[in-house]
């Protein structure tokens, strides 16, 4: 597939904070190419949950990536808060791929959380959420420190601020990733399997912060198996499969009264 971005009228404040129309993603050229990415069109309003389902290598957190442009879609465009993500369109209507330093900018006001904590190692839980305000936004030490004690309050770690990370639960590594993310004060948060990497009896802690973050009105796209959950938090429910949308709705119509053979399976070995 040739490259091809097309632009989407941008949005006002009261449409979807995040619309996705027609978006592919290939990987590879000529015979090795993967189309993991199939024409995919969404819309996440604002102050909502998204959840997206599917077995593995379905495309959910390859979305996810190319959301906060990690990865350079291929066709389509995405569109974050009324930003064209990763172009800019001149004035005859072409689009210019952006410098890495504006992706970046655009990247900052979205917060992602992965399987992985991806913290550093070297660093407390503290100075681990201090990092990107200081180094990226330029925020003075002491601002930075009295924002991440606000946080790992938040996520129930204020116990912890001057541990490691070896010093810590995975639970309680990804409730300081989560904190980190926070810091930088995103419009938007992404999830990509935030608690696959879990023992089963950490979930919980990190799911009831996801869920106070939903409270707080945090527009959130959350890839994830826990169908729980999906049924208590997610405004919105997507089920991916074969890099396409299968089937999207309410919580209870897609988990409860599934239309498709597809979704029906899924559900049957994930219950």
């Amino acid at each position: 597939m040739t490259p091809s971005v097309k632009p989407v009228e941008p949005v006002e404040s009261t449409d979807p904070m995040v619309t996705v129309r027609g978006v592919h993603k290939v990987f590879g050229r000529g015979h090795d190419a993967v189309h993991v990415l199939r024409g995919i069109d969404l819309d996440v309003e604002r102050g909502s949950v998204t959840v997206v389902l599917g077995p593995s290598g379905s495309g959910k957190s390859t979305l996810l990536r190319c959301v906060n442009e990690l990865e350079e879609i291929t066709a389509g465009a995405i569109h974050v808060d009324g930003e064209l993500m990763g172009y800019r369109e001149d004035a005859k209507g072409v689009l210019h791929r952006l410098h890495p330093k504006a992706i970046a900018t655009q990247r900052s006001r979205i917060g992602m959380v992965f399987q992985r904590f991806h913290l550093f190692p070297h660093k407390t839980a503290l100075e681990n959420v201090m990092e990107a305000p200081v180094q990226v936004r330029g925020l003075s030490k002491a601002a930075a420190r009295t924002r991440a004690l606000e946080l790992l309050d938040r996520v129930g770690l204020s116990d912890r601020v001057e541990h490691y990370p070896a010093q810590l639960s995975g639970g309680q590594q990804q409730r300081v990733a989560i904190a980190r993310a926070l810091a930088m004060d995103p419009e938007l948060m992404l999830f990509d399997e935030p608690t696959s990497a879990l023992d089963p009896e950490l979930v919980g802690e990190v799911l009831a912060v996801m869920q106070d973050l939903a409270r707080s009105g945090m527009t959130m796209i959350v890839v994830t198996h826990e169908i729980g959950f999906a049924r208590e938090v997610a405004d919105h429910v997507v089920f991916m499969d074969d890099g396409a949308i299968v089937e999207e709705g309410r919580p209870g119509d897609v988990l409860d009264n599934p239309s498709e053979p597809r979704l029906r399976d899924f559900l049957a070995h994930v219950l």
